[in-house]
């Protein structure tokens, strides 16, 4: 076993390149050639292909009982499922594939391949004796992977995504027409915990939110409901979803011979009515529930945006018992938010500690992620996460009084992801950013701290970004980390840093085979030519002496998350930009002021002012990177974006039209007035009316700026996009025609609003690109392969 101290692995940068020289072939002094070899060797690249070609990617846990955990990995003969030991770190097949494969294809009459099962995800039963998976769209299988015989879905009771497990395996809750029933594991009678619920005023009802409520409907997907178990299984607490009288929202499925109508509950800034919920607990003996007396709360959330995507549940924790559990109360402009504590028994809520700030409160900066809050000691303190001196730390917290009782962190960098609280030792373990000088300040390290705040120690000191799942027990860490220009590393650690074991590092050599090369990692100024930016640059692997090379801003402004996203190793970078720079193009990446990640301030650039989307960061990068690479063009200056991104494009091309000269932008939110309230109400700010007819929502929006189009411009949307409607698009479009602009449309019928690596919305960016930004002709009808599933 390797001390913390002695467990520095390699993580040093990626310097081999291709041997083959690829990119649009260049003629002359001319305008470059692109031919259909040139979009193949491309194709080679985008990420869903060049995954493919890694083995020993990354290593993501799948905890299960027995100290032990799962996961799939692509080893060198295919798809595998492995099974760790956390104990011992011993590591083997979770099963036979070639036994399994061939069982399966007698039992359901297909011919499977060991290499290339059938399924990526499964169900492991509790013993570690049998798999379940889908197989086909609702019909589940059960494989016993000891005596290997498979059954099919005539014979294995289907499970539901909407069902929802209690701790101790007994019993199921599940939620139908707007009622929350229970029934016995093994099967029996359901029970009806509710009977006066409605799809529209609903007990667990999960088809809540800004987004996917079409499309579930439409593909008659089932969610999870929101419940969650209390840790003994006596209770559960859930919601009442309110959206009567929300605003209805309108969507077209395209269909033959009719199109059908599709409609939903959906608020906009500056609406009257918006979704509210209640909180209810129900003992599972009795049968019977309580409603916490508590006014009905904005259907706020702390991480990101919605409800429905960031589940009501992380906002929710049962305490050390089923007496009391925990939770936060928004307010609409998120400007303040309550921890509050509940007593089962009586429904009696009871305020800990108020939250507020001049722009959102926030409890976790990361997209998505869980609320850096926990109950313990008996549910007699908090850990709590707050950015009240402008940087995200933990405090520790009286939860009888709400009183701070000390600092557990502190210092100008900014505590990521709390992951566990080792109560008998009184140390908190968490993730961090930006606290070790001289390392990039969004590399996330594991830390541990005393809850008494006297010291904080750095547990993983490889120069990587660590990606760190704890087992429930805490007393064993799976850490992969890598960088963008280092291969991935997975490892087995104790709480204290030391390794128990290298679990696998990754294979690219295929990879770099194939032509892929790693982006260049810069460190630049932003438009204040003081604050320091990091971005990512991707060049052609062959680029020509002598010759201007376009360059292309790949962009997602945030707030809740940039450009860039994650720091870890991948080859599936936004906007499939290595493949893109393969036809030509110099690809940019950064993450403006304005995104998360760094401090309060950072991240509350352009509050109430949206319009901003941080190009003028992009732009100050974009110019100091052409003094640095003088074959880049500052006449030929392209960008892309997808939702966010197609907002922020769009705001580019016509804010600063003699900048940029190309856009795509698609699923564009153009006005956040069109968009869900959440999203608008969060970053622009209360909507305030004045005298002039206007608003505080008009600067932020695209159709206003459609006169000033000069350059090229293509709009993209999919006709059921119920995350972002149409409409946001089509504002566009009237004003462009009303301006008499050209411009250039893709209209994705029946589509969603996840279609930006669609194949082909792929190649139809590329030709745009190639075509208005290289100024060649693109290969006529390439066609880009679909993804493997």
């Amino acid at each position: 076993m390797l001390s913390s101290g002695a467990s520095m692995l390699d993580v040093a940068p990626l310097h081999a390149q291709a041997t083959t020289s690829v990119g649009a072939t260049m003629s002359g002094r001319g305008a470059p050639q692109v031919s259909a070899s040139d979009y193949a060797r491309a194709e080679a690249l985008i990420g869903w292909n060049a995954r493919e070609l890694v083995v020993d990617d990354a290593v993501a846990p799948r905890w299960i009982p027995g100290n032990r955990f799962w996961y799939r990995n692509r080893g060198v003969r295919g798809y595998e499922f492995l099974l760790v030991d956390a104990t011992t770190g011993a590591k083997r097949p979770l099963f036979d594939n070639a036994r399994l494969a061939a069982e399966l294809s007698q039992r359901a009459d297909t011919s499977y391949e060991p290499s290339n099962l059938p399924f990526r995800d499964i169900t492991l039963t509790d013993d570690g004796r049998a798999i379940q998976f889908e197989l086909a769209k609702k019909k589940f299988w059960s494989c016993d992977i000891v005596a290997y015989t498979c059954a099919g879905p005539d014979s294995v009771p289907q499970r539901q995504v909407s069902e929802v497990r209690s701790p101790d395996g007994k019993w199921v809750a599940y939620e139908r027409g707007g009622n929350l029933f229970v029934r016995g594991v093994g099967g029996g009678a359901e029970t009806a915990l509710t009977t006066d619920g409605t799809p529209d005023n609903g007990y667990a009802v999960a088809n809540v939110g800004c987004c996917q409520q079409v499309t579930n409907v439409r593909n008659k997907t089932e969610l999870r409901p929101y419940v969650l178990w209390s840790p003994d299984s006596k209770r559960l607490v859930t919601h009442k979803w309110d959206q009567r009288n929300v605003r209805l929202m309108h969507l077209l499925e395209t269909k033959n011979p009719a199109p059908v109508l599709h409609s939903y509950r959906y608020a906009l800034p500056g609406d009257s009515v918006i979704p509210t919920f209640e909180y209810h607990v129900f003992d599972l003996d009795a049968k019977k529930g309580v409603r916490i007396n508590t006014p009905a709360i904005d259907a706020v959330n702390t991480s990101c945006c919605w409800l429905g995507t960031d589940t009501t549940w992380k906002d929710v924790r049962w305490g050390s018992n089923s007496s009391e559990f925990f939770f936060t109360a928004g307010k609409r402009g998120f400007h303040e938010l309550t921890l509050m504590a509940a007593d089962t028994r009586t429904g009696t809520a009871r305020p800990i500690l108020k939250e507020s700030g001049k722009t959102y409160v926030e409890t976790n900066q990361n997209s998505g992620g869980i609320p850096n809050w926990r109950p313990l000691n008996g549910n007699r303190e908090i850990v709590w996460w707050s950015e009240r001196d402008g940087w995200g730390h933990l405090y520790l917290v009286d939860a009888g009084t709400g009183a701070i009782k000390n600092r557990i962190t502190s210092g100008d960098w900014m505590v990521s992801d709390l992951l566990w609280i080792d109560e008998v030792q009184r140390y908190a373990y968490f993730t961090a950013r930006g606290r070790e000088p001289g390392r990039d300040p969004y590399y996330r390290f594991l830390y541990r701290a005393r809850l008494d705040g006297t010291s904080v120690a750095l547990l993983t000191p490889e120069n990587a970004d660590h990606n760190v799942s704890f087992s429930p027990d805490g007393k064993h860490v799976v850490d992969a980390f890598s960088r963008s220009d280092t291969i991935p590393v997975s490892v087995l650690r104790l709480p204290t840093g030391a390794i128990v074991r290298e679990l696998q590092r990754a294979d690219i050599s295929r990879l770099l085979a194939s032509g892929w090369t790693a982006p260049v990692a810069f460190t630049l100024k932003g438009r204040d030519a003081q604050t320091e930016l990091r971005g990512l640059l991707f060049r052609p692997t062959h680029v020509v002496p002598g010759r201007s090379y376009p360059i292309i801003d790949y962009i997602y402004p945030g707030p809740q998350v940039g450009s860039i996203g994650g720091r870890q190793f991948t080859v599936n970078f936004g906007g499939n930009a290595r493949a893109l720079a393969e036809l030509g193009f110099y690809v940019v990446q950064v993450d403006a002021m304005g995104t998360p990640g760094r401090s309060k301030a950072f991240h509350d650039a352009y509050y109430g002012n949206m319009t901003d989307n941080g190009i003028p960061d992009h732009i100050a990068v974009i110019k100091q990177l052409a003094a640095r690479y003088p074959e880049i063009d500052l006449d030929r200056v392209g960008i892309f974006g997808h939702s966010g991104g197609g907002f922020s494009s769009t705001d580019a091309i016509l804010s600063f039209p003699e900048f940029f000269k190309v856009a795509v932008s698609s699923a564009g939110n153009h006005d956040q007035r069109s968009y869900d309230f959440t999203w608008g109400e969060k970053y622009q700010g209360l909507m305030r009316k004045f005298s002039d007819s206007t608003d505080s929502f008009d600067s932020q929006s695209n159709w206003r700026k459609a006169r000033n189009l000069r350059g090229k411009l293509m709009l993209a949307y999919g006709t059921l996009d119920d995350n972002v409607h149409p409409v946001a698009t089509q504002l566009v479009i009237d004003e462009l025609i009303k301006a008499n602009k050209d411009f250039d449309l893709l209209v994705l019928p029946n589509r969603n609003h996840g279609f930006a690596a669609e194949p082909y919305m792929v190649r139809r960016t590329w030709d745009y690109f190639v075509r208005n930004l290289l100024g060649a002709t693109p290969p006529d009808g390439y066609v880009l392969k679909s993804p493997s599933p």
